[in-house]
């Protein structure tokens, strides 16, 4: 949520944003807005000053009634009458304009960063740089479904009976090499000054509009049936939540989390759910990072945060890349994004493993997570960044480890993890 100072100052630069996200249909907000504050301030003003004249009136009475000034009073009484009415009529009709203000906000964009580039969608994302270099051996790699059933590690088809589509079993070593991921990408963060947390993993729904767009919420969020409980789709969301309401000190920034959590998505709309492999489910692990600091350290941070994440995979022996998502491509609260992709010596191209935002003060300013500092109060800014998710990181690291005898190389950063196994042998 952007600053309302912003449309009252300079609604030609929200609208000018605006363009820049394809979003035209947005456009006549940023003057109901506007037409809307207006309207709220000069009804809080004429409140207060009925309020003030209310009240002094009241004194007046008193002292008219003991100079005998019967009829002044009654006058008075009159015009106190009066204004209680209109007073009444402002308490009421003020907090829904406030309440309508608020709806109107919450889905004009955060001001994108000036270094976004600017494209309809996710097909005009641009690579900014690569790391690795991307290897297609000689010879084939099965999809990766093939792979973990040759090992021994994926049984779907009980995952449907328990639960429908979109699930599965990880098994035996493939059920441990997923786990390893996590306990690396987590004790990596750990070496890297991060704290690691274990959040709740159901947060309530003040908490969801304060972390997310509501689209973003209908798209990805269960919902409790009978309970004011949502399912998260990543630790971010609860590690955020975590400060809402609260009032910071300087010296608490920055606040560096890294958290696990099990993730629960709808994936629904038109990506769908991959029906045979893993790419696309309702369930997956994830160890995240998040990030509060102060708005002049928020770009530092994010170069950092995205680099953990390159580092992580290339440690795992797997080829990625940097790809910087477009002004169409950024989802509402954020201010610039990059998302993480790994090579798939398979497709023979890159798919997403991570992704890295900050979203300036939307966040903060939608929980009010302030910072009290001796120069005023201030909102914070909020970043978060995949450290490892999987099953997608599995994916890419089956893909680029696999052996033209079916086996899979444990990776050297893994093997402590995996009780000193090299390889993974198919099921014989």
């Amino acid at each position: 949520m952007i600053d309302i100072k912003l449309i009252r100052e300079n609604r030609e630069l929200v609208k000018e944003n605006i363009k820049k996200k394809f979003q035209d249909e947005k456009l006549p907000l940023v003057d109901e807005v506007y037409e809307l504050d207006i309207k709220a301030r000069n009804m809080q003003t004429e409140g207060d000053n009925l309020k003030a004249e209310k009240n002094k009136l009241s004194k007046e009475i008193g002292i008219l009634m003991k100079d005998g000034n019967k009829s002044g009073a009654d006058e008075a009484k009159e015009k106190i009458a009066s204004m209680s009415a209109r007073i009444a009529e402002i308490d009421e009709e003020l907090p829904q304009i406030q309440e309508d203000i608020k709806k109107k906000m919450m889905v004009i964009p955060q001001i994108i960063d000036a270094s976004v580039p600017i494209g309809k969608d996710d097909s005009e994302n641009v690579e900014v740089q690569k790391f690795g270099d991307p290897v297609v051996p000689s010879y084939e790699i099965p999809h990766h479904a093939d792979i973990l059933a040759r090992l021994g590690g994926l049984d779907k088809e009980s995952a449907g009976r328990t639960s429908g589509e979109g699930f599965y079993f990880l098994l035996g070593d493939i059920a441990r090499l997923h786990e390893a991921m996590i306990a690396y990408g987590r004790d990596y963060m750990i070496d890297h000054g991060f704290t690691y947390a274990i959040p709740p993993f159901m947060i309530r729904s003040d908490v969801v509009n304060g972390v997310m767009s509501f689209a973003e919420m209908e798209a990805m969020m269960y919902k409790i049936e009978g309970e004011d409980l949502y399912l998260i789709g990543t630790s971010e969301h609860s590690m955020i939540g975590r400060f809402k309401g609260q009032m910071l000190k300087p010296t608490d920034l920055p606040v560096s989390l890294t958290g696990y959590s099990p993730c629960f998505r709808k994936e629904g709309g038109a990506h769908g759910l991959e029906e045979r492999g893993l790419y696309r489910v309702h369930q997956f692990e994830k160890q995240e990072m998040i990030v509060i600091c102060k708005p002049e350290e928020a770009m530092s941070w994010y170069e950092k945060m995205w680099k953990c994440t390159v580092e992580i995979f290339r440690n795992m022996d797997i080829p990625v890349r940097q790809l910087e998502c477009c002004s169409g491509d950024l989802a509402d609260l954020k201010v610039k994004s990059c998302d993480i992709e790994a090579w798939s010596p398979r497709q023979k191209t890159y798919f997403e493993v991570g992704s890295c935002s900050t979203l300036g003060d939307a966040q903060s300013r939608r929980l009010g997570i302030r910072v009290k500092g001796d120069e005023g109060t201030y909102y914070p800014h909020t970043l978060n960044n995949t450290v490892v998710a999987t099953p997608r990181g599995l994916i890419a690291l089956l893909e680029n480890n696999y052996n033209e005898d079916g086996s899979v190389n444990v990776p050297k950063v893994l093997r402590p993890y995996m009780g000193g196994i090299e390889k993974i042998e198919p099921i014989k």
